[in-house]
């Protein structure tokens, strides 16, 4: 019923002694998600709440625990290295929170995770990702708002996100899974890469994908979608210039709306248009692609 996460993933917080790791932490356990470790150095022994272990490392969280996934609410300055430290631990999926890491550390982490590890990064500066039915979420998004559904959601937008959700519960709708990849300009896990998982996933039946006009992500994703992704796609490409690129704007957003037009998705104009252009899709089947 979802992607990268299930009712079985154990998740251990890095950064859980912070404001933002124990706050989020206490969430993620209301909404239902097995958070089993908290990793903070020099803490190791205590508990959140007296009931969420607390250790130095995450290799001795994982070894005590045997959690699976991690959630980074550490600081910029050191969250580059609490990312090679999960990958180290052989963690297999890693979502960073984290905003305004260095670009120059984390390109140097996220080129050692693909080299030395199996690790699967989202982020950083990601909302993290949700999957309502399996009541399992990972990071900062209201769970709230979600529904149990079969539309799938991949986006680098945070609040975007979060309206597409609000426009499908008008509708009806619910998701199976929506992925936050992130808006910082290096991140691990792309497009291409969750437009693959929901292809081969048979609870998501149409897919709803947010971009904006920076980098060059999406024109890449248009290019796999025209040739290998075989489900109705809607998206959006916001078109205000990226904070964490320093470029885009409706010149540049114009210019991936065609080529993503060209490839069979089905485009809302505007944000408020989601819901109906995601309807357009399901209606009108698989676009013809070559």
């Amino acid at each position: 019923m979802c992607i990268m996460v299930d009712k079985g993933t154990r998740v251990l917080v890095q950064g859980i002694s912070g404001s933002a790791g124990a706050f989020h932490a206490r969430q993620m356990i209301e909404y239902g998600t097995q958070v089993v470790a908290g990793v903070s150095p020099g803490l190791g022994g205590q508990k959140l709440d007296d009931r969420v272990p607390i250790f130095d490392t995450v290799e001795r969280a994982v070894r005590a625990t045997g959690a699976n996934a991690s959630v980074v609410f550490v600081p910029p300055q050191f969250a580059a290295d609490s990312l090679l430290e999960a990958a180290d631990a052989e963690v297999p999926l890693v979502i960073c929170i984290t905003e305004g890491i260095p670009v120059g550390e984390m390109l140097k982490a996220k080129a050692l995770i693909a080299a030395t590890s199996h690790t699967r990064l989202l982020g950083p500066n990601c909302p993290g990702i949700i999957s309502p039915s399996a009541r399992c979420k990972l990071g900062i998004m209201p769970g709230h708002i979600h529904r149990p559904g079969r539309i799938g959601i991949v986006s680098r937008n945070s609040a975007l996100t979060y309206e597409a959700v609000f426009q499908l519960g008008r509708l009806g709708l619910g998701e199976s899974t929506v992925v936050g990849l992130g808006g910082d300009p290096v991140t691990g896990t792309s497009f291409i890469d969750v437009l693959k998982m929901f292809d081969a996933d048979p609870d998501t039946d149409a897919v709803i994908m947010i971009g904006e006009a920076a980098g060059k992500a999406e024109e890449e994703a248009a290019v796999f979608a025209a040739g290998g992704f075989h489900k109705p796609l809607t998206a959006f490409i916001a078109d205000a210039p990226s904070h964490a690129h320093g470029e885009g704007g409706p010149s540049l957003a114009a210019e991936k709306i065609k080529a993503m037009e060209a490839a069979g998705i089905v485009m809302a104009p505007s944000v408020a248009d989601l819901g109906s252009a995601l309807q357009r899709a399901v209606e009108r089947g698989l676009p013809s692609r070559r």
